[in-house]
């Protein structure tokens, strides 16, 4: 079974990459300008996986195009660039809304009763199979490639997260070693940036990473790939570890 999959894979990758995708990349994905050659064919192959494994579905009258399809795909493939990796196995489908939709929250009110309301999404991803994306969402993330708000980076961040059964914010690491320090630069970051919101500090994250662990990853991967400079400066071990997960060092990419 494994090896017919690494045939198929093999066979895509293969295929001639059409033009009309690369310029959908080259003006909707900055990030993509930073790449090398090497790096830029690797990225177009695990578009073409991505494109030929999961289901693209449009939803509140999105009509999905390949244009779509290729920039979240070639956003999503970012987080996979020079690494091992199994193109988010537990992802089935990407569901995707023209504008930012309403789903609904779950949450213990002042009376301590579970009560259930709406709130306005931009996307949001599902341990078992799905991620929903707002397009509007998606294309903002991307023309502003320094703002660390990134909903493709951030939701399938927790798709990588999710691998790792019964672990928030520590995905399947490299190498056996690196849990420790992982455990202990995210815990310190991470406890360190409830503390500066308690005494209304200045901080580099944004508040939504202070949720849980599982958030706090997710938005770090949107600051790692944005505002890399920025992160490093302010968290150095936390930024080399993400360096050593991610295979890449964004920084370095990135003009200070």
């Amino acid at each position: 079974m494994f090896g017919f999959k690494r045939r198929r894979r093999e066979r895509v990758r293969s295929q001639p990459f059409p033009p009309e995708w690369d310029e959908a990349i080259e003006e909707h994905v900055p990030y993509y300008a930073l790449l090398d050659d090497p790096e830029r064919a690797e990225l177009r192959g695990h578009i073409a996986i991505l494109l030929d494994e999961k289901e693209f579905v449009g939803a509140g009258g999105l009509e999905m195009t390949d244009s779509i399809r290729v920039v979240i795909a070639a956003q999503a493939a970012v987080l996979l660039l020079n690494r091992d990796h199994d193109y988010f196995p537990r992802l089935r489908s990407i569901v995707v809304y023209p504008h930012t939709y309403q789903a609904p929250m779950e949450q213990i009110g002042e009376s301590g009763i579970l009560e259930t309301s709406m709130s306005h999404r931009l996307g949001e991803s599902w341990a078992h199979g799905t991620v929903v994306l707002s397009w509007n969402g998606v294309l903002g993330g991307a023309t502003n490639p320094v703002d660390a708000r990134n909903v493709v980076f951030h939701e399938f961040a927790h798709q990588l997260d999710s691998e790792q059964p019964n672990s928030a914010g520590s995905p399947r690491l490299p190498e056996r070693r690196l849990y420790a320090a992982w455990a202990r630069h995210m815990g310190e970051a991470f406890g360190e940036l409830r503390d500066d919101l308690e005494e209304h500090r200045k901080t580099l994250l944004n508040d939504y990473a202070a949720t849980n662990a599982a958030e706090f990853f997710a938005v770090v991967t949107e600051y790692f790939f944005e505002r890399p400079n920025a992160l490093r400066k302010r968290y150095p071990e936390l930024y080399a570890l993400f360096a050593r997960y991610y295979a890449q060092d964004p920084a370095e990419r990135t003009p200070r």
